[in-house]
């Protein structure tokens, strides 16, 4: 069970699809990135009233929609009414909060892999997810992520699911058992190093890096050892990918 299908290749991921140029976790956004070649989608759950999985990154709309409020205090039909775009660019005025099956249906047909991470922080949305994706035959196509540690271990033990954390300085209620329970860890580019890179690998787990947007950031999370990049664009890691040799499709 793993992402890499060439040995030592790097997987370039899109950060809520590309959100440097389109409305983030918006199908727009998630096609734009697959028409790219990405690898991987990185993707943000939250659950409505009446028990839907949306994607939106915020606990809350204000920040991406023109109402406001909490995603749970919202039916799903209340916010399929958003708009979703406009946030980023009137010109994407219309771009609709997508439903988890929107997401998983367009890419039931690709390659594509899920950092699916839980932003609401309940083992109800973990339930949810892990089943849904199931349905979806994702079985080993997605990772769990989410910033706090009690969530992924859940999801590791309960499911059985690779999980994906963070560093221990930044990864809330992280505890001395967390780290076995992680198939990678999550770097923020101001936090990656080599050494940081070289013990997560001495633990058996995948150090990733967010979010190297240009070729030199790119270039230096790869050379740190990072085996997953996850970008907001993520054209120039791509390029560096290329470059090097490194893609994780055949070539």
């Amino acid at each position: 069970m793993h992402f890499h299908k060439r040995e030592n290749s790097v997987i370039v991921a899109g950060h809520r699809g590309v959100c440097a140029e389109y409305p983030e976790n918006t199908m727009l956004s998630y096609r734009k990135a697959i028409e790219l070649g990405v690898d991987q989608l990185e993707i943000d759950l939250n659950l409505t009233k009446d028990g839907h999985i949306v994607l939106i990154h915020d606990c809350t709309v204000d920040r991406t929609t023109e109402k406001s409020g909490r995603v749970r205090d919202y039916t799903l039909e209340e916010i399929r009414k958003m708009d979703a775009g406009s946030s980023k660019d009137y010109a994407f005025r219309g771009e609709k909060i997508p439903l988890f099956e929107e997401l998983l249906t367009f890419i039931s047909g690709t390659d594509i892999s899920l950092n699916v991470e839980i932003k609401d922080r309940t083992f109800e949305t973990v339930k949810k997810a892990v089943e849904m994706l199931r349905a979806y035959h994702m079985q080993d196509r997605f990772v769990i992520a989410c910033w706090d540690a009690n969530i992924v271990q859940y999801a590791h033990e309960k499911y059985g699911v690779m999980t994906q954390g963070f560093p221990d300085a930044i990864f809330e209620n992280f505890s001395g058992e967390t780290r076995s329970h992680l198939y990678s860890v999550g770097i923020p580019m101001y936090m990656l190093t080599k050494k940081l890179c070289d013990e997560y690998k001495n633990c058996g787990i995948q150090p990733w890096a967010w979010c190297p947007d240009t070729e030199e950031e790119a270039e230096r999370a790869i050379a740190c050892g990072a085996r997953l990049l996850t970008c907001n664009d993520p054209a120039p890691a791509m390029r560096v990918v290329k470059r090097l040799g490194l893609g994780n499709r055949e070539p």
